[in-house]
């Protein structure tokens, strides 16, 4: 603006234009603006995050035939989270969370929360650099924060999705069981299952737990474990089957280490189906119990298996 003021506002407007077309495309809505900076709504953190990358996309072409100085970059955070509405504005912690994650965006880059992470899981072919925890303003608890970039092609086969980095905890994802009953009215309690298991595991601090949503992209696929483990960042995967006969159901659960594909844990629980919530409860309970031990000898396994290094100096 010291420079050229007009140039500069001719070369915002622009880029504004950009940026308004695409956020309508990706079903977003722009709720305010103030300076250089937009605030916009998505129904769907996928739309988002699509959007962010075409428009850094779509800018950075833009860029390219300006001089240096010339060239105007634009840091975008994206975070998913509950808002207040008031006046077709937003507020609250959902809001000012994406606004601390813009400012560690690089120029020109995107950084994302790990809730935004854990949604996209592998729906898109973009790849997460994990940025550890982050203390911002006005935040009280740290916040996960992800460096992304790569293009927002959802064409790309899933077998060429980039790897995702995996967090410094133990990780595992509940894949969607397998419905054995040939009953299509059993998918309510199948995916039910699924979803309490979930929650569960993912009450165990020292645990990293994928999300449901992002889970659910593989169901009704044939999978190899391996592979999900790189799309989504894990080191364990969760995988099961229910099967029903009469008010009798078994559910079988395997736990798979994602890297070697080897099993670390099997079992399978007969129960009576008489009280659906119940029986969701105690087979939960059961998996979760027998889970976290095996998950901590897996990890301690690990540790041991990685070589020791020492270095000497000769004085």
């Amino acid at each position: 603006m010291g420079r050229d003021e007009e140039a500069t506002l001719r070369a915002l407007t622009a880029r504004r234009a950009v940026m308004d077309g695409l956020i309508a495309r990706h079903r977003g809505r722009i709720a305010s603006t103030a300076g250089d900076s937009v605030l916009a709504e998505f129904a769907s953190v996928v739309d988002a995050v699509r959007c962010a990358v075409e428009v850094q996309d779509a800018i950075a072409a833009a860029n390219a035939d300006e001089p240096d100085e010339r060239r105007m970059r634009f840091r975008i955070g994206i975070n998913l989270g509950d808002v207040l509405v008031s006046d077709g504005n937003l507020f609250g912690d959902g809001v000012n969370v994406a606004a601390r994650l813009e400012t560690l965006a690089e120029p020109g880059g995107i950084c994302v929360s790990g809730a935004v992470r854990d949604s996209v899981g592998a729906r898109l072919p973009v790849a997460f650099t994990d940025m550890g925890e982050q203390s911002v303003k006005n935040i009280a608890q740290p916040v996960r924060a992800y460096r992304i970039a790569g293009a927002a092609d959802a064409s790309i086969p899933a077998g060429e999705r980039p790897t995702l980095a995996r967090p410094d905890k133990p990780s595992l994802v509940v894949l969607p069981f397998q419905n054995m009953s040939g009953d299509p009215e059993q998918e309510y309690f199948t995916d039910g299952m699924v979803e309490d298991i979930t929650t569960g595991l993912s009450r165990i601090r020292s645990l990293f737990v994928i999300s449901r949503n992002s889970a659910f992209t593989y169901k009704g696929r044939a999978v190899d474990v391996r592979q999900v483990g790189r799309e989504l960042g894990v080191r364990y995967v969760l995988e099961g089957s229910v099967r029903k006969a009469g008010l009798r159901v078994r559910i079988t659960g395997q736990l798979v280490d994602a890297a070697t594909g080897a099993h670390l844990w099997a079992d399978r629980f007969d129960r009576t189906l008489e009280d659906v919530f119940e029986l969701q409860d105690q087979v939960t309970a059961s998996v979760v119990a027998a889970i976290e031990p095996n998950l901590l000898k897996a990890e301690i396994q690990r540790a041991q298996r990685k070589p020791i290094l020492n270095r000497w100096n000769h004085l």
